[in-house]
């Protein structure tokens, strides 16, 4: 038997599989296909304060090796979510570990909801969504600009105990300074990559394939990047990474691991497949047997140059 638990410093991990927020809903769905709890956490969709419409549709398009998003971070609100049966009571009788993903239009409403979410019976930890434009700074998203983003995580941190991810975005020059900037913030853990802004553009019509033009590409097309950009940030700190982009499969997962993740979220592979988290957990247990690894932690970093 194999060792599978996770510590991600603070928080602790039966498995080290998570999902990746936005592509699992609120895990409704995905637990009359599995029991969700087996995960090492289920990362719910984005909340903020107030209810979100998010964008007009079209809002989806698949791409070569992925897909094109811009959702625009729907979403039923905070009240709702602590309250309504299909949110965070259904997530409670499941006993699935929840991490809450959050996000807000100004650097305020990011401490509203990290404090009314602190000590609820059930949340483990929160992640920041950092790559939102901030309204009152003409649209700049907070996680390409280090200045917004430090803001962002030091007024989360004094808003919560609980332990605290921030979600990077990859739209920037230099990962690992963002990195930085989290840990020295006082992010507890980092996770990387939220998804590269890309556009699509159907050649019949002439008409961008989204209402909003561009969108987040995610899939099996960045996982190079993602790859890539996890060895840059967890070299570039001492907190725990959890690394996603494209994962697919076991081997997928192994490989962000080797590259210094602790853990990994699987997102657009659960559209393909609703078992995915299950099989790339299940692929990364039959990879330490093979390799006679006793604990997946041995992965961590593991790369021989």
């Amino acid at each position: 038997m194999v060792d599978l638990t996770c510590d991600l410093g603070p928080l602790k991990l039966k498995n080290p599989v998570m999902t990746a927020s936005g592509t699992f809903g609120y895990g409704r769905e995905y637990h009359e296909y599995f029991d969700i709890a087996g995960l090492g956490a289920v990362v719910v969709k984005g909340i903020r304060m107030e209810p979100s419409a998010g964008n007009p549709t079209p809002r989806i398009a698949e791409t070569a090796g992925g897909m094109l998003n811009a959702i625009g971070l729907q979403g039923p609100g905070v009240e709702k979510f602590l309250h309504g049966e299909e949110y965070m009571p259904f997530l409670r009788k499941t006993g699935a570990t929840v991490i809450v993903n959050i996000w807000g239009k100004t650097l305020e409403e990011y401490g509203e909801v990290a404090a009314r979410l602190d000590g609820v019976e059930g949340i483990a930890a929160l992640e920041i969504n950092i790559s939102c434009p901030n309204v009152k700074h003409g649209g700049a998203a907070f996680g390409t600009d280090p200045k917004l983003a430090a803001a962002v995580v030091k007024l989360v941190r004094n808003s919560t105990r609980l332990p605290l991810i921030t979600k990077l975005s990859p739209n920037v020059g230099n990962i690992a300074e963002f990195a930085r900037v989290a840990e020295g913030s006082g992010s507890d853990i980092i996770s990387l990559i939220n998804t590269l802004t890309g556009m699509a553009i159907d050649v019949e019509t002439r008409r961008p394939k989204l209402a909003n033009m561009t969108g987040g590409l995610s899939g099996p097309a960045v996982k190079p990047v993602a790859v890539r950009m996890v060895y840059e940030a967890s070299h570039a700190v001492s907190i725990p990474v959890i690394g996603m982009g494209g994962i697919m499969s076991g081997p997928d997962a192994v490989e962000f691991m080797l590259a210094g993740a602790r853990a990994v979220a699987v997102g657009t592979a659960t559209f393909v497949d609703p078992l995915a988290p299950m099989h790339v957990l299940e692929g990364i247990r039959d990879y330490l047997e093979k390799h006679g690894i006793g604990s997946v932690r041995e992965l961590v970093g593991a790369m021989i140059r």
